[in-house]
């Protein structure tokens, strides 16, 4: 990308330049999204245009057609949107721009809707959409540009543009859904996931016929596709799509439909013939046999009665009927089905393929049975899926929207997704959308959860191993890479070369290769491991560790391990004399790199409480509350005995405690810590200190939060008398998966009351709180 200073994966436009390249380029004309970070005063520029300008190109001076958006002009005062030099969006925007850090943004074009929003995500924390009435189909290129002040950018991609739900789902008409995709749909075999025939049953959803039945005339919903393929409904003879049945009674009514659709029903035995009468006039054959053989067995047993007791039918005898994978029930013909789908008959959506026109006119509720969610939303143009089902429920209907490209159910799809991704479901997310080309956001989004959450992903489970080798290998050299040790870099890379469902540590695999040949470990993942291995920052390791790596097997059988630990103690010894050939990235710290604050003794100054009164290594210790470097807050009211500076201070105190509250209706006390906005800590060690009181907590919990309102359980005692003793310390490990997630806020709660006291058993008596990890 020329035309710029680069600095540490960073452009710096100089004032009235602006910097363009191949790279910042929409995949498809006048369709596009670019996300980025911006440090400046004002005016953070993006011009959009056919084809790039020159490092001195400015937008005031182009007489071709272009956007230009501007974040932060009138001294950071406002937005501007421009077309073709003309301003055509200037509003009140106060403080888009901030000097002092990059702020994140992102610029959406899709046919002319120009979306602007913060955040790294796309589509999220919308600021200002604006539509073009006369679009401009040819922009393609991105140029970053600045007006008099300098600009820095950083973290830029190019990626696909979606459009706006709100915008597009009010030009699409119920009737008629154009489905534009060269790909036949296929379905998931998993019953569980399909929607049963069943819920349409005197159902509104898809309805297109009545019957009107009974003196009442009580209206019931139905479907003509499900009823005419199960027998004769003269749709044709009578007007529109009502049946009326004024002999009939609603509960003969029911059990016919009932039988239709879901095989089965029941019925008193003296409405047994009226049963029978409707189910031959519409001509429902399994239910006319199944009526006829009843009477029949009644009339041998000499017991047929007007009785009001309730008779079972199904349509295979006696017996429940047993269904096979397909979601029609029933006694429906599976060729009339066929037939309808062939000539039309009763359709209701028309289904369209790109360079064939019209190729099919289906049925909604058909099409439906296969997915709820599917049938939601292409009922009610909206998408209702419950979060925990994001892996079994979204992702395929993500899959079946691509196959269907259905743009609208995509886009609400990867946003869903997005909005609930976690630690533990991103791997088998990026199984899934890496096949997706129109999925890079969410790819994206995916790859940087991993790399953000490295350690966790590649420990907590082994599902990492399943991902194909370019996605793994774009996680481990993410920008965003944040680990703890490059030694669970190594230990990843080995573990999914072996690509079992095991954690192998670097250790383990050497062990293995005592008798065992690289071949036979890796077996066609051996190339991989020359490919892989220089991801991992050999040169950041101990020197004693790469000497005993030096000595290892894996040194011995694989080359590339041999020359990268080689290198890195060499470049051990060079000291200050460091060679230009050192300078590219295996040999720099990670930019999201963590420090490590480890546990010595109890009350050392080791931790990450008593790191922030330094303000984070740069002066004196100071309490860090009065610093406000941290904030303390406690589940009581501030008083003499409740004081949140006390509790950070170096000093014993007599009396310290938080009080009781009711939270979610239970009882509980905590003391809860603010490490700030800006800081992180993965927690593996705390340690508190008794007051002077006798009041012994016994039953509590560690959490963590990000937000200060979800809690994450980092380590519980139930029934813990570590502490007995008024100004005692006590320290704990926190151990597993908790110890490898991030935290911004901290709590210890009181779960139990306290031992030692009858009148304060709430109250939680600790003096003293230090957390220890890694921070960054």
């Amino acid at each position: 990308m020329g035309f710029v200073e680069e600095s540490k994966r960073s452009l710096t436009v100089a004032p009235f330049e602006c910097a363009w390249g191949e790279e910042l380029r929409f995949g498809k004309p006048g369709r596009g999204c670019v996300a980025f970070e911006a440090s400046a005063q004002n005016d953070v520029t993006l011009v959009f245009r056919q084809q790039p300008g020159s490092q001195h190109y400015h937008y005031k001076m182009d007489s071709s057609r272009h956007y230009t958006v501007i974040l932060g002009s009138h001294r950071n005062k406002r937005l501007r949107i421009e077309v073709d030099g003309s301003t055509v969006v200037d509003v009140v925007a106060l403080g888009l721009c901030c000097s002092s850090s990059f702020q994140a943004y992102w610029i959406s074009i899709y046919d002319g809707l120009i979306s602007i929003g913060r955040g790294r995500h796309p589509n999220t924390n919308l600021l200002f959409q604006w539509l073009d009435p006369d679009p401009n189909p040819n922009v393609q290129y991105v140029g970053l540009s600045s007006w008099d002040k300098h600009v820095g950018y950083r973290n830029i991609s190019i990626l696909p543009s979606a459009p706006q739900n709100s915008i597009l789902w009010s030009h699409y008409v119920h009737s008629e859904q154009r489905l534009c995709c060269g790909k036949r749909a296929t379905r998931d075999d998993s019953e569980s996931d399909q929607r049963l025939l069943a819920d349409f049953l005197e159902s509104w959803d898809f309805s297109d016929a009545i019957f009107v039945v009974g003196t009442e005339r009580k209206v019931v919903p139905a479907h003509k596709v499900v009823l005419c393929a199960s027998g004769d409904f003269p749709f044709e003879l009578v007007d529109g799509a009502t049946i009326e049945l004024p002999s009939v009674s609603y509960p003969v009514l029911h059990s016919l439909l009932e039988y239709i659709y879901t095989g089965s029903t029941q019925i008193a035995e003296w409405l047994l013939s009226s049963l029978l009468e409707l189910s031959s006039h519409f001509k429902v054959k399994p239910l006319v046999k199944c009526c006829e053989e009843i009477i029949i067995s009644l009339e041998v047993d000499k017991n047929f009665s007007a009785s009001g007791k309730l008779l079972k039918l199904s349509s295979s005898g006696f017996q429940d009927h047993k269904f096979g994978s397909s979601p029609l029930k029933g006694p429906i013909n599976s060729q009339k089905i066929g037939q309808f789908l062939a000539n039309g008959k009763y359709s209701d959506i028309n289904i369209y393929v790109n360079g064939h026109g019209l190729v099919a006119k289906g049925h909604k509720l058909i099409l439906s049975l296969w997915s709820m969610p599917l049938a939601k939303f292409m009922y009610h143009g909206e998408l209702k899926v419950d979060t925990q089902d994001i892996t079994s429920v979204l992702v395929q209907l993500l899959l079946l929207s691509d196959q269907f490209a259905i743009t609208v159910l995509q886009f609400e799809c990867c946003k869903q997704i997005m909005e609930c991704l976690s630690e533990d479901t991103v791997c088998s997310v990026l199984q899934a959308v890496s096949s997706i080309p129109s999925c890079k956001l969410l790819e994206e989004v995916c790859k940087r959860n991993f790399a953000t959450h490295f350690d966790y992903c590649t420990t907590a489970c082994t599902d990492f191993v399943l991902l194909d080798e370019a996605t793994f290998k774009d996680i481990l050299q993410h920008g965003d890479m944040t680990v703890t040790l490059e030694e669970r870099v190594l230990d990843a890379i080995l573990t999914w070369c072996m690509g079992t469902c095991e954690t192998f540590y670097w250790t383990s695999v050497d062990k293995l290769l005592r008798t065992s040949t690289p071949e036979q470990l890796f077996g066609k993942r051996l190339s991989a491991v020359g490919t892989l291995l220089p991801f991992v920052r050999f040169p950041l390791m101990q020197l004693p560790m790469l000497k005993r790596m030096e000595r290892s097997n894996l040194a011995n059988r694989i080359q590339a391990f041999r020359q990268l630990v080689a290198e890195a103690i060499k470049f051990s010894h060079a000291g200050q004399w460091t060679p230009t050939s050192y300078e590219c990235e295996r040999f720099q710290h990670r930019r999201s790199s963590y420090k490590e604050l480890q546990y010595i003794s109890d009350g050392d100054s080791n931790g990450v409480i008593y790191y922030a009164g330094t303000s984070f290594g740069k002066h004196q210790w100071m309490n860090p509350v009065l610093a406000k470097n941290i904030t303390v807050v406690a589940s009581s009211p501030n008083s003499r005995h409740t004081d949140p500076k006390a509790l950070v201070s170096k000093n014993y105190q007599g009396t310290c405690f938080a009080g009781p509250c009711i939270e979610d209706g239970k009882k509980l006390s905590w003391w809860m810590v603010d490490i700030g906005q800006d800081h992180q800590l993965m927690c593996n060690c705390y340690t508190v200190r008794q007051d002077g009181s006798t009041t012994f907590m016994r039953s509590w919990v560690l959490q963590g939060s990000m937000d200060g309102r979800n809690w994450t359980s980092l380590r519980v005692h139930d029934g813990d008398a570590t502490i007995c003793h008024p100004g005692q310390f006590a320290s704990w490990p926190i151990v597993g998966p908790p110890a490898l997630l991030p935290f911004r806020f901290f709590r210890v709660a009181l779960t139990g009351p306290a031992a030692g006291s009858v009148s304060n058993a709430w109250n939680l008596c600790i003096c003293f709180l230090e957390l220890y990890g890694y921070f960054r």
